[in-house]
């Protein structure tokens, strides 16, 4: 709710509260009225009438010439005393329109209203006035002190919103680059040993880009996600036909699920990057997407890495903190990435996220 449609709601739950105090008022009045008097009940409506109205104009006066001291609020010494003199409006108006009212309509009636001697009246009003404008000065200044407290927690929430997706563009940012340089990387290694396979790559590494760079979006759905990794593993698989082999186990019917952009191929790059490349013999590479209630349970493991061999900064190591730092800023505790060790060798990669639908389901 922004600024402008919380000061609408509060003057409208300030003048339903107003209208029942009134009519509350004046239902009292007429009760009243009927066990003491027998008379006509638009006496007791007029009392109370007369009184509400004038007290509604006074104080939408003063509101309108106080209005500008709103921003004072925050220092009670300074608002209250701003307040104050508009009591000597009260005191020298309310009884001269109120009662000023009741004559005129008792006078068009063909009556005549009765009523105390005009300091009595002053005395008496003024006292009851002086009550009725501290309660409203007070319920104000607590009005507005709920609107003020109201309005920062909403500017910190937008600010917070902006921070966290400033925060995610930039580590989105730290990973893309990263991954350019090192397919780049690949397509260097093999470029002097067979140019029609480094061609291959590179149109191959085109293709990963445009679809990487084509959307801002912080969240993707699963199959977009899977589209990617699938390109950057095949890209890889030329590198190393003989050092590794990837399965996918991915389940159906959650392919529309949203998971953070570019999270998946961090994970997978970290195989390649400290195991298939450290080793002589075959690696073998697990890829697996399944739901579990109200949980997406992503995985890539191997068996032939070890925990050790992942670097604690730089190179994947930065990518992979990059990623837990983009998942605690989406989800906070409930998305996790964990590193498992398996046996008698290898390593899981677990990315547990919440299942939410992807904002552009594709």
């Amino acid at each position: 709710m922004d600024d402008a449609r919380l000061r609408r709601r509060l003057r409208l739950v300030i003048g339903a509260a107003w209208l029942l105090f009134w009519i509350l008022m004046m239902v009292t009045a007429v009760q009243d009225f009927l066990r003491s008097d027998d008379g006509p009940l638009w006496r007791p409506l007029l009392w109370e009438g007369s009184s509400a109205a004038t007290a509604t104009v006074l104080l939408l006066v003063q509101r309108h010439f106080t209005r500008r001291d709103d921003g004072l609020v925050v220092r009670p010494r300074a608002w209250f005393p701003r307040q104050a003199p508009w009591l000597l409006l009260y005191w020298t108006a309310f009884v001269p329109i109120a009662f000023g009212i009741r004559h005129a309509v008792y006078g068009m009636m063909g009556d005549i209203y009765p009523h105390a001697s005009w300091p009595r009246v002053f005395l008496y009003e003024n006292v009851k006035i002086t009550i009725f404008f501290a309660i409203f000065v007070v319920v104000t200044f607590g009005v507005l002190s709920w609107q003020v407290m109201q309005g920062e927690r909403l500017r910190a929430e937008r600010i917070a919103a902006q921070l966290r997706e400033a925060r995610l563009h930039q580590l989105t940012q730290q990973m893309q680059p990263h991954f350019l340089f090192n397919a780049l990387n690949t397509i260097a290694a093999v470029m002097h040993e067979d140019v029609e396979r480094a061609d291959a790559l590179l149109v191959r590494l085109s293709e990963l880009l445009r679809a990487a760079l084509s959307t801002e979006a912080r969240q993707v759905p699963l199959d977009a996600e899977l589209r990617l990794l699938r390109g950057y593993a095949e890209l890889m698989a030329e590198r190393f036909a003989d050092r590794v082999t990837i399965a996918w186990q991915v389940g159906d019917g959650i392919g529309h699920l949203a998971v953070p952009s570019m999270s998946l191929q961090p994970l997978l790059e970290n195989v390649f990057c400290h195991t298939v490349e450290r080793r002589a013999l075959p690696v073998h590479v697990t890829i697996s997407g399944r739901r579990d209630g109200d949980r997406l349970l992503l995985a890539i493991e191997d068996d032939a890495g070890t925990l050790d061999a992942t670097p604690a900064a730089g190179g994947t190591g930065s990518a992979l903190a990059n990623l837990r730092a983009r998942l605690a800023a989406l989800h906070g505790d409930a998305a996790t990435l964990i590193l498992v060790p398996l046996a008698p060798a290898g390593v899981r990669a677990e990315l547990v996220l919440p299942c939410v639908e992807a904002p552009c389901a594709s």
